[in-house]
């Protein structure tokens, strides 16, 4: 299709486009307008591509040392025959792995610093099927934490040059929680349970329970907080120190699709029945994701504006377009046109400028976030990560694309609207 056989609207529209030589502000005003879309369609797409990119990063440290989902007895603390639960849990579909564990908050204590943690007993065959522990662990072995303690005779030494048997059960701690003892492979540290059993003083003075465990691996998942207070040990000896004889805290369950967790969870609590309780990766951290979904969307209305702005030029643009054009305006509608159609030539006006704007946005953006990816590094030391985390989603560029479009769609009617109840009479009287 060649220009001459295009509508008139879209031939005199495209031709009022092109600057005359006498009045090159329209020309001047039209390529600010299309800079305007372009620099708030890409600023959008970089900032929703890299806050997209942070939360997937972090979902994923997340999911690495937690499980998708958690099953909990709701009337006690504890689980009875759990291995009969797991089992159930297990021909759930879409359920890949369960296992079980303890869950209890301790003080953990080296020969020179104190801190408080989260201690998990786990089974270190099973739970490499449900988390990302084997994965993160960055010296020692994880296979260590099942190897029974042998039992410690009195005054026994180790020879000289010789290395001597483990004699303590295995802990492995967090990167962070670590460096923060001062403890590492081979070396002991204490944990103490705040409530221990009663002393002979009665049952309302309880004496805290204290235990020694070799350090026998040291893990780092890339979440501060999980790494600087997150310790595992064996279940059994989890068990034994608590004193929760077979019971466990729960659950952990693995599944092969993780944004059906919630409704896998349902099934689970079908398939189990009362009093036991699920809850997927997504309510056990609601605040967090929360947070984030709600800082996405806000930047987003935020970075908004700058198209909008952008919107105002297209405004000023057809104005000065409309009082400039107006003995054509007069001539057109003279000739026979249609209010409608002297709308839709200024309305294509708009409509080009918010295409172009977005056509040149769009790759510019992916330009952005490619330079952002590949040349903006970081010290994973101290930032956990050594790249910005990028991830643009389709829906994101789409949602962006048509929201530049029917902002500049917007911003052509009441030019259009001016131009279209010009008076062919007046415009032409003093011709």
């Amino acid at each position: 299709m060649t220009l001459s056989t295009l509508p008139y609207e879209v031939f005199v529209g495209l031709r009022y486009l092109r600057a005359k030589r006498r009045n090159r502000t329209i020309s001047l005003n039209t390529f600010v307008s299309v800079a305007g879309i372009t620099m708030g369609v890409a600023a959008l797409i970089g900032t929703l591509g890299i806050m997209t990119g942070f939360k997937e990063d972090l979902q994923a440290k997340i999911l690495g040392t937690t499980s998708h989902i958690v099953v909990h007895d709701r009337t006690r603390d504890g689980m009875l025959d759990y291995e009969a639960q797991i089992k159930k849990v297990e021909q759930v579909p879409h359920v890949l792995a369960a296992t079980p564990f303890v869950f209890r908050q301790v003080l953990l204590t080296s020969e020179s610093a104190v801190q408080g943690i989260v201690l998990r007993g786990i089974d270190p065959q099973q739970e490499v099927r449900v988390t990302e522990l084997g994965k993160n662990i960055k010296s020692g072995s994880l296979t260590e934490l099942e190897r029974p303690a042998p039992p410690q005779a009195p005054h026994a030494s180790a020879e000289a040059g010789a290395t001597p048997e483990p004699q303590h059960p295995g802990i492995i701690l967090g990167k962070e929680l670590s460096l923060r003892l001062n403890a590492f492979v081979g070396d002991q540290v204490n944990v103490v349970s705040p409530v221990g059993p009663a002393s002979r003083l009665g049952t309302i003075a309880m004496t805290p329970k204290i235990r020694v465990f070799t350090v026998v691996a040291v893990f780092e998942s890339g979440m501060y907080e999980y790494d600087s207070s997150l310790a595992y040990i064996a279940l059994p000896e989890a068990q034994k120190f608590f004193n929760m004889g077979t019971t466990v805290t729960g659950i952990e369950v693995k599944v092969d699709d993780i944004f059906m967790a919630a409704d896998i969870a349902r099934s689970i609590e079908a398939a189990l029945g009362f009093p036991f309780w699920a809850r997927d990766w997504m309510q056990l951290n609601r605040n967090l994701f929360s947070a984030l979904k709600l800082e996405k969307i806000m930047m987003f209305l935020l970075l908004v504006l700058i198209t909008i702005v952008a919107s105002f030029n297209i405004v000023s643009t057809l104005t000065m377009l409309v009082n400039e054009k107006q003995r054509e305006i007069a001539v057109l509608k003279a000739m026979g046109a249609t209010r409608k159609a002297i709308m839709r030539i200024f309305m294509l006006n708009g409509l080009i400028i918010g295409l172009t704007g977005t056509a040149i946005g769009v790759p510019l953006g992916y330009t952005f976030l490619w330079f952002i990816q590949t040349y903006w590094t970081f010290d994973p030391t101290v930032y956990y990560i050594s790249h910005v985390p990028v991830h643009i989603q389709a829906l994101d560029v789409i949602l962006v694309s048509f929201s530049a479009i029917l902002i500049s769609f917007a911003a052509t009617l009441y030019p259009s609207w001016q131009a279209a109840k010009l008076d062919p009479a007046a415009a032409l009287r003093y011709e």
